[in-house]
């Protein structure tokens, strides 16, 4: 089997990206999901690529789009004026998931936010995504905080 390799995404890899946040029922199930490059889709993947600190990254295996996620570094005054890393909506294809594709894919990103001088790298997850918890537990993540969200 072909190795897997990562990138940023560029605008051409944009339809793959969304079928794979699609293949999820809990985020199909959030108001405003969509799986089109609309134009507000569109707009923001172009915000996010003019953006230096953010990423958008994919797996490649084989010339095709396999897996993806978002990076966002973030300044902050606390912790001594450490940089943090946010990570968001990684995804990879469902008929390859067990085949440890997402560890190379966070493996990747926490490489990335190690280059770019991030001491911590965090992360939400679904409270009813119990794979992923384990998923992420096994990488060294830690349940410290309780996450909350506001729509507005």
């Amino acid at each position: 089997m072909a190795p897997v390799t990562f990138r940023l995404a560029n605008a051409a890899d944009l339809p793959v990206i969304l079928a794979l946040l699609a293949d999820d029922a809990i985020a199909r199930s959030r108001t405003g999901y969509i799986e089109e490059p609309v134009p507000g889709v569109r707009a923001a993947f172009e915000e996010i690529s003019a953006d230096p600190n953010n990423e958008l990254v994919v797996g490649v295996r084989d010339g095709e789009v396999i897996a993806t996620l978002q990076l966002t570094y973030i300044p902050g005054l606390s912790r001594g004026g450490m940089r943090r890393a946010l990570v968001e909506a990684v995804r990879v294809r469902s008929d390859l998931r067990g085949q440890r594709i997402g560890e190379l894919l966070m493996q990747d990103a926490m490489d990335r936010a190690r280059a770019r001088g991030c001491g911590l790298m965090q992360l939400t997850t679904d409270k009813r995504r119990l794979d992923a918890h384990r998923f992420y537990a096994r990488l060294g993540f830690e349940a410290s905080h309780e996450g909350m969200k506001r729509a507005l």
